[in-house]
């Protein structure tokens, strides 16, 4: 596997929050499923898209990229397994607007988990970026969060949390290990997971092709490029990076399902993207130097 600038993977994650946030989206299309009927589709159809990836990158060495799977990719699996399930939950128990915002402290944690377990030097530009993502944050909730809203809430910190575990375990395997195997296989354990709670796997055309796209589009693409990017690129950086996804979910549903977010998310929003400007743009002059 060719090594990858620094440069390439700031651009891979931004394109991955810029596939995320089209989960939101996606979910208030669905009609009728259970939520754990569209996890269940939306996990099989995640393992397909990057397992066809695969295919296409590596026709030669397909099955030695399985074969060479250690037991640190059983923990990519589960982590972004859990993140996957936990992420859908929240939409369905809360607003976009919510889920993405909690969503959008990634970087503390990863920066945290960074810094314990990799010794990674988190830079006073990225601290200075985490600070303007929560002040987005901040400004978002200002209005305050209602008690139908906990719920979704818990499940997006519990996301949130697995997937800064995911980025590490990725950052900490060794620089010529592909963690995309470990990838393709964290939507056979969220499937499995799933059965054991999914009331019926019938499920109607129109709610099937939106968890299809869910599973291709969103995540698929999306974490086919996190994973990506997440080799080049530090721990602290990538959840932030990515935060295009926590500035652009609710903009697609108030354009297109009319889920008007407060005035105060779209001013959190745009706070929220500008850290991902000042992170990227610092990054890739701090590299071109």
């Amino acid at each position: 596997m060719q090594d990858q600038t620094y440069r390439r993977g700031v651009l891979y994650i931004v394109f991955a929050g810029v596939f995320l946030s089209t989960g939101g989206l996606f979910i208030r299309f669905i009609e009728d499923a259970s939520p754990w009927t569209v996890l269940f589709y939306r996990s099989i159809t995640f393992t397909i898209t990057v397992v066809l990836f695969l295919l296409v990158r590596d026709r030669k060495t397909f099955i030695k990229r399985f074969q060479s799977v250690r037991a640190v990719d059983l923990g990519i699996s589960l982590s972004l397994a859990l993140g996957f399930i936990t992420y859908v939950l929240s939409l369905f128990n809360t607003s976009v607007a919510n889920t993405v915002l909690i969503l959008s402290t990634g970087p503390v944690f990863a920066a945290l988990l960074g810094w314990l377990v990799l010794k990674e030097k988190v830079t006073v530009v990225t601290w200075l970026a985490m600070l303007f993502a929560i002040s987005g944050v901040a400004v978002m909730v200002s209005g305050g969060i209602a008690s139908s809203d906990k719920l979704g809430i818990m499940y997006a910190f519990i996301a949130v949390m697995t997937f800064a575990v995911m980025i590490v375990l990725i950052r900490r395997s060794p620089a010529n290990h592909d963690a995309m195997p470990a990838t393709a296989l964290a939507g056979i354990c969220a499937a499995i997971m799933c059965l054991i709670f999914v009331p019926t796997l019938q499920i109607s055309l129109h709610d099937l092709l939106f968890s299809v796209a869910l599973g291709s589009l969103q995540v698929g693409m999306g974490f086919i490029l996190i994973t990506l990017g997440s080799r080049s690129v530090p721990a602290a950086q990538v959840p932030l990076l990515a935060l295009a996804e926590t500035a652009l979910s609710p903009v697609w549903v108030w354009m297109l399902v009319n889920e008007t977010p407060a005035r105060n998310t779209l001013i959190g929003g745009a706070i929220v993207l500008s850290a991902v400007a000042l992170q990227g743009i610092s990054g890739l002059r701090r590299k071109a130097h």
